[in-house]
């Protein structure tokens, strides 16, 4: 999967046009520590504001992340909040030239309170008033010379009235008359008004609404899509399902279900902008349709680990690629993949162990340590010092084999889940960046003498000692190998 997605972005970036209902999603972070004297309502004290794009101005910036060119068509008030999704745009790299200004309505803001990383209460500044003929017919004479330099189409409904069939169907009328795709992420309870789309990405809920079917089981959902293929006439509906991931129906194929890891789920706020995004720039760039949902679902795995809308940079996608977390099978990997990787066990509820040494010269002694430290959990990290650090612990004439040579001997055990090379002199900036439940070192230290010990148990992690197994060392193995070949060593 990750040369699928190395080939998507070393072809010429799509150019996308977004139409759709352009969000300002406003948090409010606080506290809340004491009930109010006026009524026996909890008081929220903000302490701080963050505004970001939502609805179809998150999918553009999930889009303009994944370095796709990017028009944004949409409708927004002449206010305060219409100002701020202007000004994030350009931030963003991402044009506002397109955006219709009506006067009648406010922008749409989603206002969420947040205390401890909980939502508390999210307030709805909207208008869900269809747009006038005079707006639908500005918005499609700035769509109409969009169309020699686009890709591809993605429409975001968040039934806010952009999305409605006076714009739709001359909007997909041009686009299929270009030869564009169209992409949908739909809220309608209707999906005839998407007639002619490519490909719709509703979630479980949005199936059944609009279908009428309650979706119990796998049967129901298969002819619960078939209707809405059939009402929508689309060539394919990728069905987001939460927590059991998503079902690619491609008639005449069979469906194709992509599952998710079990996670702790942070926030799903925009997790469908990411998906619709990632899959429409996939498919743009020539991946499959089930590459390019594969793809999505591992987007969508990233994005609901954040709090708060975001989106997911190519970068990230490589390194969850490259950890394993979806489809990789790495173990030696720098800081900031096995950062990632780590979110991701953690996310599945895995405890993380950590050790560090030099285990030059690999023996006994230092595997069933290490088989030790893996039965304390579920994912053990070996940080390993790089040749310069071993020659200031060991001496000059050490180590004996280099660092990539020992780090892919321990890569090779089953009890070694990940492996990264450090340099300083301690691991006290790995442990505190890695923060892992236990800490774990071998039976030459104390409890007191443990580097980072004071560290992990401040933030409620745990160190112990593993006993060594006596009589073992790479010393002793290099004095064995000393005094019965002497000189001749070196032909050994």
């Amino acid at each position: 999967m990750e040369a699928l997605l190395d080939s998507c972005l070393q072809q010429r970036r799509p150019t996308v046009l977004v139409v759709g209902d352009i969000m300002c999603d406003t948090y409010l972070w606080g506290k809340v520590s004491r009930i109010s004297p006026e009524a026996p309502v909890p008081i929220f004290e903000s302490t701080e504001r963050r505004q970001v794009l939502g609805g179809a101005a998150n999918v553009a910036a999930n889009l303009r992340a994944l370095e796709c060119d990017v028009r944004l068509l949409g409708v927004i008030g002449a206010d305060a909040t219409g100002r701020c999704v202007r000004e994030q745009l350009h931030e963003q790299g991402i044009a506002d030239t397109w955006l219709v200004q009506d006067e009648t309505r406010p922008t749409t803001e989603k206002t969420r309170l947040i205390a401890s990383q909980q939502q508390l209460l999210r307030l709805d500044y909207e208008s869900q008033t269809p747009l006038s003929p005079s707006l639908v017919s500005q918005v499609l004479q700035s769509v109409e010379p969009l169309m020699r330099d686009i890709d591809g189409v993605v429409c975001s409904d968040y039934r806010k009235g952009v999305c409605i069939p006076a714009l739709l169907e001359p909007l997909f009328t041009m686009a299929h008359a270009a030869g564009h795709p169209i992409f949908v992420d739909p809220k309608a309870q209707d999906f005839s008004r998407y007639r002619g789309a490519t490909v719709l990405t509703p979630n479980l809920e949005e199936v059944e609404r609009a279908s009428g079917i309650m979706v119990s089981d796998e049967g129901a959902l298969t002819l619960a899509v078939e209707r809405l293929l059939q009402q929508s006439q689309a060539r394919a509906l990728l069905v987001t399902r939460g927590k059991d991931g998503m079902t690619l129906f491609h008639p005449p194929h069979a469906p194709v279900h992509i599952p998710t890891r079990a996670r702790e789920v942070f926030d799903v706020t925009g997790a469908g902008d990411t998906v619709i995004a990632t899959f429409s720039m996939a498919v743009l760039c020539g991946l499959p349709l089930v590459d390019a949902a594969y793809l999505a679902n591992v987007a969508a795995g990233i994005v609901v680990g954040k709090l708060g809308t975001t989106t997911v940079l190519p970068e990230e996608l490589r390194t969850t690629l490259r950890a394993g977390d979806a489809f990789g099978q790495r173990k030696v990997l720098q800081r900031s993949e096995l950062a990632v990787a780590l979110q991701h066990r953690r996310q599945q509820g895995e405890r993380i162990v950590f050790t560090n040494g030099c285990f030059d010269l690999l023996h006994v002694g230092h595997i069933q340590y290490l088989q030790q430290a893996r039965a304390m959990g579920e994912c053990l990290v070996v940080a390993l010092n790089d040749d310069a650090a071993v020659r200031l612990l060991k001496g000059e004439k050490r180590p004996l084999l280099p660092q990539d040579d020992r780090a892919r001997l321990l890569a090779a055990l089953a009890c070694v889940d990940y492996v990264t090379i450090f340099s300083a002199a301690t691991p006290l900036a790995l442990i505190e960046f890695l923060r892992p439940h236990i800490l774990v070192k071998g039976g030459d230290y104390t409890l007191d003498t443990v580097v980072g010990r004071k560290e992990v148990e401040a933030y409620g992690g745990e160190v112990r000692i593993v006993p060594y197994v006596s009589g073992v060392s790479t010393t002793g193995i290099i004095d064995s190998v000393i005094t019965r070949y002497g000189a001749g060593v070196d032909h050994v």
